[in-house]
C-alpha cells in the first residue's frame, strides 16, 4: 500500500471514531408514555414505584430512557385524547395507571405495546383475553380492591357495631369501575344486613352535597372507593369526614395520615413496581402478549387511632391486632 493511501484511511478511520460516538450520544431514547387520570401529584408515589422497576430492568430516567406524563387531573373524558397524543408521538410505550386511562390507551391503538395497573378484573373488562396469555398489545398488573367489599364491611361494622346503614361514595364519571363496584357492594351489605346509600361525586361541590346527605341521613360510616379523583380530594374528603363525626374506610394509606379513620386496599407499590419491570422488559423486546398479567395479592390495613379518639370509637383489640401500620 501506498504511503500517501495509508495516511487517507488512518486519518479517515481516526475522524470516523468521534462522529460515531457523537452520533450515538444524539441517539434519541425510547419514550414511555404514562397516561393516568389523577392529578401529578397525587399520582407522584405510584411514578416513583414505576421508575424503580423500570431501573430493576436497567433503564434510567434520564439516562437511558424519558417518561412523559399526561393527568387527566380527574377529568376521566380527556384520556382518550391525552391517548391519541402519545399515539401521534410514537411514544415506544404507554404506561396506563388505572382503568380509565388502560381502556383510552387500548382504544387509541393496537400496534403500540400498553401497560396497565388496574383494580378492575382487566379479563371481564375486556383490556386482555387472558390473564396467562394476554394477547394483542396489552399487559400489565391488577391488584385486589374490588374484590375486598366483604372484608372492607366487615371491619366498618367491628368499629361501629351500631351502624345499620353505610354510604358509599361513588364517581359517575368513571362508568368502568363505579357501575360494577356498586353491584358487587350493595350484594355484600345485603349480607351482612346494612343498608348502603349510594352517593355521588366528580367535583367538589358535589362531595360537599354528599356530605350534606349524608347528615340528613344520619349515617355514621363512610365508604370511599378506588378512584383517581377522590384521590386528589384526601385532605377534604378526610376533614370533612372528621368534622362531621364520620368513620370513614377508604382503599389507600394516603387517606389515614390525612386523618381518615381506616384504609384497607390492593399494596399499591408492588403492582407499579411490576408494572415498570414490565415496560424495561418490552424497551428490551419482549411482546405484551407474551407477559402474562400478574395479580398483586399484597393487602394493608392502616388505623389512625387519634382519629378513632375523636370519634368516640373504641378499636376493638382483635381488629386492631391485624392492622399493618398504626398512627397514634
Amino acid at each position: 500500500m501506498r504511503r500517501r493511501e495509508f495516511i487517507t484511511i488512518l486519518g479517515g478511520s481516526a475522524l470516523a471514531s468521534p462522529l460515531a460516538v457523537h452520533a450515538q450520544q444524539e441517539r434519541p431514547f425510547p419514550v414511555v408514555g404514562s397516561l393516568n387520570s389523577a392529578s401529578k401529584e397525587g399520582y407522584a408515589p405510584r411514578i416513583a414505584a414505576v421508575l424503580r422497576g423500570l431501573a430493576n430492568a436497567g433503564f434510567d430516567e434520564g439516562r437511558n430512557v424519558r417518561m412523559e406524563f399526561r393527568h387527566a387531573n380527574g377529568r376521566y373524558q380527556q384520556l382518550p385524547l391525552l391517548a391519541a397524543e402519545f399515539v401521534r408521538q410514537q411514544v415506544a410505550v404507554i404506561f396506563a395507571g388505572g382503568t380509565g386511562a388502560a381502556l383510552a390507551a387500548k382504544s387509541a391503538t393496537t400496534v403500540i405495546p400498553i401497560v396497565f395497573s388496574t383494580s378492575s378484573n382487566p379479563v371481564e373488562i375486556g383490556l386482555v383475553s387472558s390473564l396467562s396469555r394476554p394477547g394483542g398489545n396489552l399487559t400489565g398488573t391488577t391488584r385486589l380492591n374490588i374484590e375486598i367489599w366483604p372484608k372492607r364491611l366487615q371491619l366498618l361494622r367491628e368499629i361501629v357495631p351500631t351502624a345499620t346503614a353505610i354510604a358509599l361514595l361513588v364517581n359517575p364519571s368513571n362508568p368502568s369501575i363505579s357501575k360494577p363496584m356498586v353491584q358487587d357492594a350493595t350484594a355484600e351489605a345485603q349480607k351482612f344486613g346494612i343498608e348502603l346509600p349510594v352517593l355521588w361525586a366528580s367535583n367538589e361541590q358535589e362531595i360537599d352535597a354528599a356530605f350534606m346527605d349524608i347528615s340528613k341521613l344520619g349515617v355514621a360510616a363512610l365508604l370511599i372507593p378506588p378512584d383517581a379523583f377522590f384521590n386528589s380530594q384526601v385532605a377534604k374528603l378526610c376533614s370533612t369526614a372528621l368534622q362531621q363525626g364520620i368513620a370513614m374506610m377508604a382503599p389507600e394509606r394516603a387517606f389515614v395520615d390525612a386523618g381518615g379513620l381506616m384504609s384497607y386496599g390492593g399494596h399499591l407499590d408492588e403492582g407499579f413496581y411490576i408494572a415498570g419491570n414490565y415496560l424495561g422488559l418490552i424497551l428490551k423486546g419482549e411482546k405484551p402478549a407474551d407477559l402474562p398479567v400478574q395479580q398483586s395479592t399484597r393487602l394493608t390495613f392502616a388505623i389512625n387511632l387519634k382519629t378513632a379518639k375523636a370519634l368516640g370509637l373504641a378499636i376493638p383489640p382483635l381488629v386492631l391486632s391485624q392492622a399493618d401500620e398504626v398512627i397514634e
